[in-house]
């Protein structure tokens, strides 16, 4: 919903969350690595685990990137009137 009050020049944080994620499955990865070859199977599947999870996180993000930006209304459409409740 829009009120009228979001900023004109608001940037979308698509591309730092990609960078952060990039960062995180290197760390993420690098512990599962360090983890298997100290013997370590637990923490070994906690870092493998944080990967996936990272690595699906990374895949939303890149497919929002791809979709492009969406429709804003300009500064000539007026705010929204909030829904009232009945």
């Amino acid at each position: 919903m829009r009120t009228g009050s979001e900023p004109t020049t608001a940037r979308s944080p698509l591309r730092m969350r990609f960078w952060l994620s990039v960062w995180g499955l290197v760390w993420a990865l690098g512990g599962t690595a360090g983890f298997a070859l100290e013997g370590r199977p637990g923490w070994t599947a906690a870092c493998a685990a944080l990967a996936l999870v990272v690595m699906v996180d990374l895949a939303m993000i890149v497919h929002h990137i791809h979709q492009g930006p969406h429709y804003q209304p300009g500064r000539d459409v007026p705010p929204y009137q909030p829904p009232r409740r009945r």
